[in-house]
């Protein structure tokens, strides 16, 4: 692998950020929950974890394919990562040793990997149009979601953990039982892919990101359109939720990352640097920093307050 630098940077509108920069596009960045890591899936096969306060790097080497998303388990302890050799691999972050491998998405790259907030099942989303769960303790796989008539990208579960969400590039969200696997709801307001979706801390909305350069924010429990935010000019690739649930980021095929007040869809912010796509945006757990990793190799962090 090569060279893999951090350094500090001031931006134009004096927002302080640390910009890591790899050999490579980062398709997911995410933070353990007490934000002390980051993890970063990369176009090289590898997973790199951040030890933010000491800027010490860890490689995760096994994927034989890009790295297409990472997530941690909720009590920090376990990273899930989801590559385009079909497979997703579970680490342990301590030691970064690898736990397991989950084999059943024979059709298709994995694109979306979520823990449910108990950290019991893991969800993965994939190009062969179908999500899976699985236990985590043992690898298990509980049962085929279907349904997608194209590949799936992103999964996310509800706070409470009763619900599953899943967007594709068939043009709609598909909301999930997760005791059983029951469709509850399709949301096919859209006229592009669905690219990101994300609840917000309360449950009870439900962020989407699509093709359609647009972000929607939908009543969870109906599946009612409550507003929907435009502002960037191409393809919103990834969504997410401050910790306190009053803003909204969204990055963007545009080369932006913007911030919009949650409650009410009002723009905030543009945040500018990148010079390629912002495949994903992530929150620390205290909100003060965001993460986006982007097609132009770099991880910036941004200082929110």
């Amino acid at each position: 692998m090569g060279k893999v630098v951090v350094k500090m940077e001031l931006e134009v509108d004096d927002s302080s950020i640390a910009l890591v920069e790899h050999t490579g596009p980062v398709y997911s960045v995410a933070f353990s929950s007490d934000g002390q890591t980051l993890a970063m899936g990369s176009w090289d096969n590898t997973v790199l974890l951040w030890q933010i306060a000491n800027a010490l790097l860890r490689t995760l080497e096994g994927h034989t394919d890009r790295v297409m998303s990472v997530a941690f388990s909720p009590d920090g302890q376990i990273l899930a990562s989801g590559s385009d050799d079909y497979t997703v691999r579970l680490w342990q972050v301590a030691d970064g040793r690898l736990m397991r491998i989950l084999k059943g998405h024979t059709g298709g790259p994995v694109w979306g990997v979520a823990f449910s907030p108990d950290g019991q099942i893991l969800a993965s989303a994939s190009v062969d149009k179908n999500v899976r769960l699985w236990r985590v303790a043992d690898g298990t796989r509980l049962c085929t979601l279907k349904g997608h008539t194209d590949m799936v990208v992103s999964v996310a579960f509800s706070p409470d953990g009763q619900t599953l969400a899943s967007g594709s590039d068939d043009k709609t969200v598909r909301l999930w039982r997760v005791v059983n696997g029951a469709l509850l709801r399709v949301l096919d307001e859209y006229t592009g892919p669905v690219l990101s979706v994300a609840f917000s801390p309360d449950g009870q909305t439900l962020a989407t990101g699509s093709g359609d350069n647009a972000v929607r924010l939908w009543w969870a429990a109906t599946g009612a359109l409550l507003r929907t935010l435009e502002g960037h000019t191409d393809s919103v690739l990834s969504v997410a939720f401050s910790p306190d649930g009053k803003t909204l980021a969204s990055g963007s095929s545009d080369k932006t990352v913007r911030l919009w007040r949650a409650a009410d869809g009002t723009p905030l912010r543009i945040l500018k640097g990148h010079t390629n796509w912002v495949w994903s945006v992530a929150f620390s757990p205290d909100g003060r920093t965001l993460a986006s990793g982007s097609e132009d190799n770099t991880v910036r962090l941004w200082k929110l307050d």
